[in-house]
């Protein structure tokens, strides 16, 4: 599939194959319903990857880790996400609230026929992937979260450590019409110095820069954060194995959110803590992959399981 229509919105997705792979044709079917099999398929068929970017990012920034994923075996779709797909930009904040983003994902499995899936987030579709976790725990095959704490551990760092002063851009965001102005002024200079200042390369930044000047796409990507005061989606314990790889030069989290996360998952959970910066997808791409693979090669069986030496 290359683009997911649903919500009255079309949504560019990246859909990369392994060789030989068969897809899993029963929408909805129920995760884990065949003995020995990969939660969410069929026997012979590919375990399915869902990769989210964040902000202001596009399903690009998983470039570097599609091939590994690929290459053992594995379903990658990449769905560039509302408000970053030019057919996926509705007016309004409501809009782009927590339930309506989680919504898009489980929209994306059932027109993909997956079960199942595990589910990657960084940065904003990190928070996406704990909430689709949270809400979806049978459509959640595992999680790897990537650089985002799980949002619990969000609340605890606003109250006991310095969060607040690492979100103080978020309430920014809130004035209608200003933060545009600002970091598209100058050929969108603003933006780019900050994107570059936050440790991403000059060509990395780039292509995130150009789309976020094409007619309504900063305004629809900064509606995520605008729609954070209409939320009411509280994200509980998570209940699926899990791997949290935090970046210890990230800007953004606070260090009490970082080491509260893995106590807020009642399942097995890593806990990796990378010498990095926040762009983990672009930056540590073999990390990402390795994360996610150690999660599909412990969901699946070896390929005599079962069978008699």
């Amino acid at each position: 599939m290359d683009a997911l229509e649903h919500d009255g919105l079309r949504f560019d997705v990246r859909d990369h194959a392994p060789a030989g792979s068969a897809p899993d044709s029963t929408p909805g079917s129920t995760p884990g319903s065949t003995p020995g099999s990969t939660p969410g398929t069929a026997p012979g068929t590919a375990p399915v990857a869902v990769l989210l970017h964040g902000f202001p990012q596009d399903g690009s920034a998983y470039d570097a880790v599609v091939p590994p994923l690929v290459a053992a075996g594995v379903r990658v779709l990449v769905p560039d996400q509302r408000g970053y797909s030019p057919g996926a930009r509705p007016p309004g904040r409501a809009a782009y609230a927590l339930p309506r983003l989680v919504e898009d994902v489980r929209a994306l499995l059932d027109a993909a026929g997956v079960g199942a899936a595990h589910v990657v987030g960084h940065d904003w579709g990190g928070s996406v992937a704990w909430a689709f976790a949270g809400r979806h725990p049978g459509r959640t095959a595992s999680l790897t979260a990537l650089a985002t704490p799980h949002p619990a551990a969000l609340r605890l760092g606003l109250r006991h450590g310095d969060q607040a002063r690492r979100s103080l851009y978020v309430a920014a965001f809130q004035v209608p019409g200003l933060p545009e102005r600002a970091l598209l002024a100058g050929g969108a200079a603003r933006l780019r110095e900050a994107l570059v200042g936050s440790g991403l390369e000059a060509d990395l930044a780039e292509p995130y820069v150009r789309r976020m000047q094409e007619p309504g796409a900063l305004t629809a990507a900064l509606g995520w954060y605008r729609a954070l005061p209409l939320a009411r989606m509280r994200t509980g314990p998570t209940r699926v194995p899990t791997t949290y790889l935090s970046a210890r030069q990230d800007p953004f989290f606070a260090r009490a959110s970082v080491d509260a996360t893995a106590a807020c998952v009642d399942a097995p959970v890593r806990h990796l803590d990378l010498d990095a910066d926040h762009w983990l997808p672009e930056h540590r791409p073999l990390d990402v992959a390795a994360a996610v693979l150690s999660h599909v090669r412990r969901a699946s069986p070896p390929p005599d399981a079962g069978t008699l030496p």
